[in-house]
């Protein structure tokens, strides 16, 4: 990936304490509990790594974070508000790649451009040309998304989530199908989107699940370890980033 992604900068995002807060969260599917008492804080700036088994609580973790489940017990705060009210801020990449099949990647960023830009949506949204070429993406390609490779999606769902221009950036097990160059390639790129300023201030946070650590291990600053919906060891990285 040669070209880097300068994004517009965001609204004013001066925030004191940390980006993220979970306390005593629970996530209760009937018998099932798929997050169990979970209390935690991701600091602005900083770069998690979630693992763990299949239903350990990884993607609901994220998906309580974003604001697209609610807990059944407890409080989830994104810069001191609830995380409906942050949406604007935060960016989510699922596991599937959410894109419509019979558009070309540029019309599928410019569908999805479209609707953070609509009646009060967000105004920061980057440019999605240049949002494709930082994934290493031709964006003349016009060919539907739905004849490209696995890993030529994935990229493309990243290049979705990026042009937004989030201060909180959420991925759920981003290296899938992509080989060993593609996914070298993509830690390169959340290194650098870490870096982009913010204006008002504060720093870019990024909260990934994967199955392939080490891919990871050279980017994240924190490791959390889920089983059974609980989180069951935290580790820093040495010399991580404040």
């Amino acid at each position: 990936m040669q070209t880097t992604l300068h994004p517009t900068p965001a609204a004013s995002s001066t925030t004191t304490g940390p980006a993220v807060a979970l306390k005593d969260c629970s996530k209760i599917y009937g018998s099932f509990a798929a997050l169990r008492n979970v209390s935690t804080a991701f600091n602005q700036g900083s770069v998690t790594m979630l693992l763990g088994e299949n239903g350990a609580g990884k993607s609901t973790l994220l998906r309580v974070i974003a604001g697209l489940i609610n807990p059944t017990r407890g409080s989830v705060q994104v810069f001191g508000s609830t995380p409906q009210q942050q949406r604007q801020r935060m960016a989510f990449m699922s596991h599937a790649p959410m894109l419509y099949d019979e558009l070309s990647a540029i019309e599928n960023l410019q569908y999805f451009a479209g609707l953070h830009r609509g009646p009060g949506g967000c105004a920061c949204v980057g440019n999605p040309e240049m949002a494709l070429r930082a994934v290493g993406l031709d964006p003349f390609l016009k060919r539907p998304v739905g004849q490209y490779s696995q890993g030529m999606r994935q990229r493309t769902s990243l290049a979705r989530v990026l042009q937004i221009d989030p201060q909180i950036l959420l991925l759920d097990e981003p290296f899938s199908n992509l080989d060993v160059a593609s996914a070298r390639q993509m830690v390169e790129l959340l290194a650098d989107f870490r870096t982009w300023p913010v204006a008002g201030g504060g720093h870019r946070t990024i909260i990934l699940t994967t199955h392939q650590a080490a891919l990871a291990t050279e980017l994240a600053d924190i490791t959390l370890t889920m089983a059974a919906g609980q989180i069951i060891s935290v580790e820093s990285a040495v010399g991580a980033h404040a």
